[in-house]
C-alpha cells in the first residue's frame, strides 16, 4: 500500500506537517468517511481503511521516518545541531526522560535517523547518554 497511495496527499497534510495537525486531518476525514455514517454500498470502509494506514503511519516515529526517506521528503538534515537545547521526550525508555540537555557533539547518521550525545548537569557532575533523533524535542525558551 505504501507504494501506491501517498499517506500525506490522502491525509491532506504538508510533509512537514505537525502530529498535532495529522491529528486534526485524521479526526476530520475519519468523522467524514466513518463506515457508520455512509451506505454500505459505498467505498467509505475501504477509504477509512486507507485512512487509518496513513495514520498509523505517520504518528509514529520510526514508521514515518522510514516512510518519508525512500520519498524524499525529509532531507537528510539533522533537526538539532551541537549547543542546542533538548528535552528527552516524556516517552523514551530512558532514566533521563523528561530532562533537559544539550547536544556535546554534532550528530551522526545512520540509514533511518540520527543519533545524537546529550549532555545532562546533575549537582555540578555532567553525564552524556545517546539518544536517537525522534527521543529528543527542542526546549523553547
Amino acid at each position: 500500500m505504501q507504494g501506491e497511495q501517498d499517506y500525506y496527499r490522502l491525509l491532506d497534510v504538508a510533509p512537514d506537517a505537525s502530529t498535532e495537525q495529522i491529528r486534526e486531518a485524521y479526526r476530520r476525514l475519519a468523522f467524514q468517511y466513518h463506515p457508520d455514517r455512509n451506505p454500505a454500498g459505498s467505498d467509505a470502509s475501504k477509504k477509512m481503511q486507507e485512512i487509518n494506514e496513513a495514520y498509523a503511519t505517520l504518528m509514529d516515529p520510526v514508521k514515518r521516518r522510514e516512510y518519508d526517506l525512500p520519498r524524499g521528503y525529509r532531507g537528510r538534515v539533522p533537526k538539532f545541531r551541537k549547543g542546542s537545547k533538548v528535552k528527552v521526550s516524556s516517552n523514551s525508555a530512558s532514566p533521563y526522560r523528561d530532562r533537559n540537555g544539550i547536544v556535546d557533539k554534532e550528530p551522526v547518521k545512520d540509514a533511518f535517523r540520527f543519533w545524537y550525545m546529550v549532555r545532562f548537569e546533575s549537582k555540578g557532575l555532567p553525564a552524556v547518554s545517546r539518544f536517537a533523533e525522534e527521543e529528543l524535542e527542542a526546549v523553547r525558551g
